[in-house]
């Protein structure tokens, strides 16, 4: 754990929402003030009931919360069905894929979890809506000459935010 005044790291296994609690609590979380929650290829990795209990207990627990999940999406097709593939190949099994099915699963789960506005965008299409200028110096950093590929893969990742409470911050307007 790493703790100051302004700012803490803590480890927590997030399917044990005792052991997260108590924890943040030891760093004086306060549940009152706005929270921006943020995951990144993690509830994958949980079963679907685990990953709804952890949602649940975000949207109940805090007033005024901002979640920001990055994770895989259009898992049902033949790309996505090569990528769990070949992770159950190396022993990495990916436990709520099913929740990973589309954009509309991905924002239902996080809407049937107590979080009152749910939107998702796949990474292509935010990729696109780049201004042009941005993504000329991006491309530039790198050469690369699997174009369709990079499509390919970032349709099958996305973006996806909930909020609750938070009218007075402008929360519910905030849309891509």
């Amino acid at each position: 754990m790493l703790d100051s005044k302004r700012y803490a790291i803590i480890g927590a296994d997030l399917r044990d929402l005792s052991e997260l609690e108590e924890k943040l609590k030891k760093c004086n979380m306060n549940t009152q003030l706005p929270t921006l929650l943020i995951t990144e290829c993690v509830l994958v990795y949980m079963t679907p009931e685990q990953s709804a209990n952890l949602l649940k207990w975000a949207a109940s627990s805090f007033e005024t919360a901002m979640f920001i999940n990055y994770e895989q999406v259009n898992m049902d097709d033949r790309f996505g069905q090569i990528m769990i593939e070949n992770l159950r190949r190396r022993s990495c099994d990916l436990a709520g894929v099913e929740t990973c099915k589309s954009l509309e699963s991905q924002k239902e789960r996080l809407l049937l979890n107590g979080w009152e506005t749910a939107s998702a965008v796949n990474m292509m299409e935010l990729y696109s809506g780049l201004p042009r200028a941005e993504v000329n110096r991006i491309e530039s950093l790198e050469f690369l000459d699997e174009m369709e590929l990079l499509e390919q893969l970032m349709r099958h990742y996305c973006l996806c935010w909930a909020t609750r409470g938070g009218q007075e911050l402008g929360l519910r307007e905030i849309t891509y």
